[in-house]
């Protein structure tokens, strides 16, 4: 490894740098989080005294956070890097894997936060109206957002799936 190797930090040696990653998923999360808005309505209705919230959503062991606002008129899911998050009003921390099977209706969010697995800071009346919100749909809104990708989509979801199971 070259001195400048060594000077450079872990983030400024990533192969891709976290502001264009966070970009290169802003119109996929953005086409996701419309998605669920419309066929979902009773979703935001659940959240509603939330609608205008911001939470910022942080798998700890990626280099992004998502910020998400579930407003039905202009909802937004957007990847952020997480040395510059957000102002917001709440926060979910917890390894991706976690995150992803409270997602797909795997995991129960109570458990994972009693036994430290999620970190909620902030407004905990709107993380648990968010939680409850994803609890009242029927099926998984991660299986949902995977089938609108068609084969691709499922593909990847079930390599995630594998690879939940393995941890």
């Amino acid at each position: 490894m070259t001195e400048t190797q060594m000077m450079t930090s872990p983030s400024q040696r990533r192969l891709v740098p976290v502001g264009l990653l966070c970009a290169a998923l802003r119109p996929v999360l953005g086409r996701v989080v419309r998605r669920i808005a419309q066929h979902h309505p009773e979703m935001f209705e659940r959240i509603a005294p939330y609608q205008k919230s911001d939470f910022v959503i942080v798998p700890v062991e990626l280099p992004f956070a998502l910020h998400l606002r579930p407003d039905p008129e202009a909802p937004m899911l957007r990847a952020v890097p997480q040395d510059r998050l957000p102002e917001h009003d709440a926060r979910i921390e917890g390894r991706f894997f976690t995150l992803l099977e409270l997602v797909d209706g795997e995991s129960d969010g109570d458990a994972a936060f009693f036994s430290r697995d999620l970190t909620i800071s902030g407004n905990t009346e709107a993380v648990v109206s968010l939680r409850n919100a994803l609890d009242d749909v029927d099926g998984s809104v991660a299986q949902e957002t995977a089938d609108s990708f068609g084969p691709p989509g499922r593909a990847f979801l079930s390599m995630l799936r594998r690879r939940s199971a393995r941890q």
